[in-house]
Formats: C-alpha cells, sequence, structure tokens
C-alpha cells in the first residue's frame, strides 16, 4: 500500500459512513478482507502521514483550535483526526495551517465551547488502533494490545524513520499578534479568553 493508496481508502473510509464510530467499523472490517502484509503496510502509511504534521504551526494552530491548550497527546490524536478530513484537506494543513479554517469539521467547531463539541472532538485516538485490530482478527491474535501486529510494524519501518520531534521553531499562540499574522483565519474563529 503506497500514500496514494492510503487516501484512497481514507477517501472511501469517510464516504461510507457518518461518525467516527461507524467509519472506524467500516475500515476495521475493510482491513480484516486484506492480508496481513497490506494490514501492516496500511500502519506504515499512518504513521508516515502523521509524521508530516510534526510541526511547530500546526500544534500552534491545535492550540488555538483547543482555546490555548494543547497536550502531547492532544496533538498526536489531533493529527490522526486531521487524517480523517481526507487527504486534500490534510496536505493544505501541513503547508499551511490556516488552511483548517477551511473544513467544515473546524467550522462546525468554531463559536462553541470546546466543552460542547461532544463526538465532534478534534482527535481520533481510535484510528491509530484499527490496524491492530484488523490484524488480530486476520490472524486470530487475541491480544488486545496488538504485542505481534506491533514488532512486525516496528521490523517493516526499520531504522529509517525519523525522529518524532517537531520541525520548525516553537512560538507563542498566545501572542495575538504572531497568532494574527501565521494563522489569521483561525485566530478569528478561535478567539483566546484570558481564562484559557
Amino acid at each position: 500500500m503506497n500514500v496514494e493508496s492510503f487516501w484512497e481508502l481514507m477517501e472511501t473510509c469517510r464516504r461510507q459512513s457518518e461518525g467516527r464510530d461507524a467509519r472506524l467499523a467500516w475500515l476495521r472490517d475493510e482491513l480484516s478482507r486484506r492480508s496481513q502484509v497490506e494490514i501492516v503496510e496500511f500502519q506504515l502509511r499512518l504513521d508516515q502521514v502523521t509524521r508530516q504534521a510534526f510541526h511547530w504551526d500546526l500544534v500552534a494552530a491545535a492550540e488555538r483550535i483547543f482555546g490555548g491548550r494543547c497536550s502531547d497527546d492532544d496533538f498526536d490524536y489531533f493529527g490522526l483526526w486531521m487524517v480523517g478530513l481526507g487527504g486534500e484537506i490534510f496536505e493544505r494543513a501541513v503547508l499551511d495551517p490556516d488552511a483548517l479554517a477551511d473544513a467544515p469539521e473546524v467550522l462546525a467547531l468554531a463559536g462553541r465551547s470546546w466543552r460542547d463539541w461532544g463526538e465532534d472532538w478534534p482527535g481520533w485516538e481510535l484510528l491509530d488502533y484499527v490496524a491492530s485490530e484488523a490484524y488480530g482478527s486476520v490472524t486470530g491474535d487475541p491480544d488486545p494490545c496488538g504485542e505481534a501486529f506491533y514488532a512486525v510494524v516496528r521490523a517493516q519501518r526499520g531504522e529509517h524513520v525519523g525522529s518524532r520531534g517537531l520541525a520548525g521553531e516553537r512560538w507563542n499562540v498566545r501572542d495575538e499578534a504572531e497568532a494574527t499574522c501565521r494563522l489569521p483565519r483561525l485566530s478569528v474563529m478561535f478567539p483566546l479568553s484570558d481564562d484559557s
């Protein structure tokens, strides 16, 4: 599975059903129909794609959307959520994080308190486990942690994986002048309050 076929699969998943749980179920079923090799390749592509989002400017965009706070875990899950937005939106956001302002899912969050986001929450942790679950289904491995699956993924990945460090330069999303310059639309859509 190359990156193009990964995005095709994610786009098909996106069109299949509403809601992340239904999309995960569809993706799990679809991966379970594929070979073990393809399932591992899906995880490798997912890891490869999400690493593209490891940039301080996207951290700042996530912080802005989250009201000024974004933990490391929140950002990891935010990157997975961005994958769920589709290849076009994801790739535009990697190049220009303020382009997230065009995503309908981001527009739906604007003007609402994060306490009211519910199922619209901009994080999709469970996407990171769907290949492991499919692999367990195909192999009959009952291990809920997927240790055998992740051992195969690590072996396939090898030592050629770049650092999980963030690219670019960290900046303060609370500096309104800089935020307005770097993230003009997201800054308007997600104003920070003094208690954020």
